[in-house]
């Protein structure tokens, strides 16, 4: 007898979720897969490789100080970067959540007012903000608190400010989710058995919004140690970071096989640290954090 289909039926499910699986594996598998192949790849001259494997370029990135340093640099930013957006990012999450005001979604339509303008444009601003015929230095020197301009631009700090310019959105975003899924019921309790606000923040609310904290934490290091944009219109060559270095390499020397080594090593690294993240706070809490 021929089994009929119900709406749970694993087929179905496997027809639903096919085309999906088709788009990873053709769009994400298989050119990561191709790249790992490239990386054993012999680089004769600029825009010249031979398919001959060696493990040249693998050793070159492992006993070459110059690529470990901008690896720890990268990582260095952008866990700078992720914690700066968690401290920025919680409060006004939180008035946000908190708050009377009638029309609350128009404090979130301004959140996200910013993506309304290309990133690009958003972060060649803070060039006229920053730089020394922006608008901070022209406002010193008129005031004559400084005798000439502050070097804010084309630093570590630029670079940093800008990606916080970008990244905090997500940041808000994330911690806004989370506490808006916590029952406010359990804080009038608190409130009732003889709790402080402060009180009830601390053992209730802050606890519980903890998944969002923590996915906000992760997407903007991943986001940030991933950047290259940034880092190439506000910071100076000291202060690139390893998407920098791939570009350089790829773009510059024309080295498709180290370029493909280091993209490889930067997949890996951060794979690994957002494994061990979600593996230590939970997939189902960080999962939580991200509204699912």
């Amino acid at each position: 007898m021929e089994r009929r289909w119900t709406l749970y039926d694993p087929r179905l499910a496997w027809m639903l979720v096919a085309p999906v699986l088709l788009l990873l594996i053709f769009f994400l598998v298989l050119p990561i897969a191709v790249m790992a192949a490239f990386t054993f790849f012999t680089f004769v001259t600029a825009g010249v490789e031979t398919s001959a494997l060696t493990t040249a370029n693998w050793h070159e990135f492992l006993t070459d100080s110059y690529y470990s340093g901008f690896l720890l640099k990268t990582l260095r930013v952008g866990a700078i970067t992720a914690l700066l957006c968690g401290v920025l990012g919680y409060f006004p999450a939180y008035f946000i959540w908190a708050t009377t005001f009638k029309h609350k979604w128009l404090l979130l339509l301004l959140l996200i007012v910013p993506f309304w303008i290309s990133f690009t444009i958003r972060t060649f601003s803070w060039i006229n903000i920053l730089g020394e015929q922006g608008v901070i230095n022209v406002a010193l020197l008129k005031l004559g608190i400084i005798n000439e301009p502050l070097p804010m631009l084309y630093n570590e700090g630029a670079v940093i400010l800008g990606m916080l310019h970008f990244l905090l959105p997500y940041m808000i975003l994330n911690v806004y989710v989370s506490l808006e899924g916590i029952d406010r019921t359990l804080i009038s309790a608190a409130r009732s058995m003889g709790c402080t606000s402060a009180q009830a923040f601390r053992e209730v609310t802050m606890p519980l919004s903890l998944p969002g904290l923590a996915a906000g934490l992760l997407l903007c290091f991943v986001l940030a140690a991933g950047s290259y944009v940034t880092p190439q219109l506000l910071g100076s060559g000291r202060d690139a970071l390893f998407g920098n270095l791939i570009y350089d390499t790829i773009m510059g020397e024309l080295n498709w096989p180290m370029g493909a080594t280091l993209s490889i090593v930067l997949f890996v690294v951060l794979g690994f640290f957002a494994a061990v993240y979600t593996r230590y706070m939970g997939m189902s809490q960080i999962v939580k954090g991200l509204g699912g």
